[in-house]
């Protein structure tokens, strides 16, 4: 299959094909995710196959306005109120669905649906020429970086879809928040740009501890179980900058080739004769370029471990250390020496 790249000029080009039951890669501000007609069970059967996605981790829908998702599921008071805020926006809401709404291929078996509306007029034009939602997980093999530029789908998916709907590169780097409005309370199971004080004041109070799942459970949303964003270097996280040069030295006594992901200040002080990639000047930047560093040592294969900067885990650097997290398999430096 030739994968074909789409423009902003060509969007009714790439509608054809996802009405025709083809898969079709598309930007959002988040990261670039991979679409298909959300009510063709086939189309987003063959989503997982390209992706190598287990089938019980359930898909996002993507919509381009909240009469489409009226279609599918019941929104709650409290639902509509965030809807109202944050989309367009990178806010993934969880719903309870309509009997019979959507296929479980879509949902992973569960009674819920997790619904997006991205803030990128490219592909809102995408979704409203196909007259459909569309599923959107992000665009990359199961486990690996997820993509933040055309670029990136193209060298997980050449030959795996039909197409790629290319507007640059995002601005946020990681994907959606993802809160639960199915339940009681509302519970935040994936972090991301719309943290909980930006929430609080619409809905009240958010749980925060839901990020995670069982090995025998049915996560409600993407990226609560598998192993996700990881290089094919061992990732480990230096939490403090005084720890970088201890980190180093202990990196060196392994013996393995290790690359530095890290700011700018930590790269002029100890990124020297060693591969880099910059994260910036600060959190923003970091979660920004965070899964584009990732990638880059991907193309050193070479290097056998990757020393990468942690934040405090507060605003957006929550959603920037539950990636690195994920991509490192919680593996930390100590300042004893031991990861």
């Amino acid at each position: 299959m030739e994968t074909k790249i789409f423009t902003k000029a060509t969007v009714k080009e790439a509608a054809k094909l996802i009405q025709a039951g083809e898969l079709v890669a598309f930007p959002t501000e988040t990261v670039y995710g991979l679409g298909a007609d959300a009510t063709n069970e086939v189309a987003a059967a063959n989503v997982y196959k390209a992706k190598g996605r287990p089938s019980d981790n359930p898909l996002i829908v993507t919509v381009a306005d909240v009469a489409t998702v009226e279609r599918f599921a019941i929104i709650t008071p409290a639902a509509r109120k965030l809807m109202d805020k944050f989309w367009p926006g990178s806010l993934t809401i969880i719903l309870p669905l309509k009997p019979g709404a959507l296929n479980m291929t879509v949902t992973g078996g569960l009674h819920t649906a997790a619904f997006r509306n991205p803030a990128n007029e490219t592909t809102l034009a995408l979704i409203r020429a196909a007259g459909t939602p569309i599923v959107g997980p992000s665009a990359n093999l199961s486990g690996k970086p997820s993509p933040t530029t055309a670029q990136h789908v193209m060298h997980d998916m050449n030959g795996r879809i039909a197409g790629i709907l290319d507007d640059g590169p995002t601005t946020v780097g990681v994907e959606s928040t993802i809160i639960d409005m199915s339940t009681d309370q509302p519970a935040i199971l994936r972090p991301g740009a719309i943290d909980e004080e930006m929430l609080k004041p619409v809905i009240g109070e958010v749980q925060t501890d839901k990020h995670h799942v069982g090995a025998n459970e049915t996560p409600k949303a993407p990226g609560m179980k598998y192993k996700h964003y990881a290089p094919d270097a061992q990732v480990v996280i230096v939490d403090h900058e005084a720890d970088f040069a201890a980190a180093l030295a202990w990196a060196k006594a392994s013996g393995k080739d290790f690359g530095l992901l890290a700011t700018d200040g930590i790269l002029q002080k100890y990124g020297q004769d060693l591969p880099t990639y910059s994260l910036g000047s600060d959190i923003t930047s970091a979660t920004r370029d965070l899964f584009a560093g990732l990638r880059y040592f991907d193309l050193h294969p070479q290097v056998e471990m990757v020393l990468a900067e942690g934040f405090p885990a507060r605003g957006l650097g929550e959603a920037y250390m539950n990636r690195i997290e994920k991509s490192a398999g919680g593996m930390h430096f100590s300042a004893d020496a031991r990861a």
